[in-house]
């Protein structure tokens, strides 16, 4: 009996691994350390992203002068969602004077995936799958955290363009908005 026990809990063990949506990379020159602060480089503010919502072609730099809330999700994730529902209160509350975008880090979702993920929600800002060499950049900024979906992982641009990652879990309307407040 010990033995059918060990055994079913070793390939529930396996089977949980072997599922994990999230590839963290393993590259040992990948930072593995808390967030920080500064400056964004020129990679993070000029890469090309495409709305999914509009299909059209944008940048983070394309929104300087105003507060950003740069979000990294997957569809898969319960706390991503949680989060998104929070964005979506806090521009209910304060419109469009901060830009939100949720970019998706999960190399096994495209475009379609991401589009049925809005709908169902009804969540109407910036969305757009992170091109690996962003992802790496956002990675070599942040750290790994940066996108471990289920920390609903938020970097807050200010409008200088100093950006701060905000603290792990989900943030509520408040926080938000104190965080945006701290732009100022």
């Amino acid at each position: 009996m010990k033995k059918s026990f060990y055994f079913l809990f070793i390939a529930f063990s396996v089977f949980l691994v072997g599922c994990s949506h999230t590839e963290i990379p393993t590259d040992s020159s990948l930072p593995d350390r808390e967030p920080t602060s500064g400056k964004l480089s020129e990679t993070i503010l000029n890469a090309q992203l495409k709305d999914i919502n509009s299909q059209k072609i944008f940048t983070i730099n394309d929104f300087n002068g105003k507060p950003i809330l740069l979000e990294s999700f997957a569809v898969w994730c319960p706390v991503c969602t949680k989060q998104q529902g929070k964005i979506k209160e806090l521009h209910e509350e304060i419109g469009d004077s901060v830009v939100s975008i949720s970019l998706d880090t999960d190399s096994n979702e495209d475009e379609e995936k991401v589009r049925e993920h809005l709908q169902r929600n009804k969540f109407d800002w910036y969305y757009a799958i992170s091109p690996a060499e962003l992802t790496k950049e956002l990675i070599e900024e942040f750290g790994t955290s940066v996108i471990n979906a289920p920390q609903a992982p938020v970097i807050l641009i200010c409008q200088d363009q100093s950006a701060k990652m905000l603290g792990r879990g989900v943030k509520s309307v408040s926080e938000l908005k104190e965080a945006i407040n701290s732009c100022s």
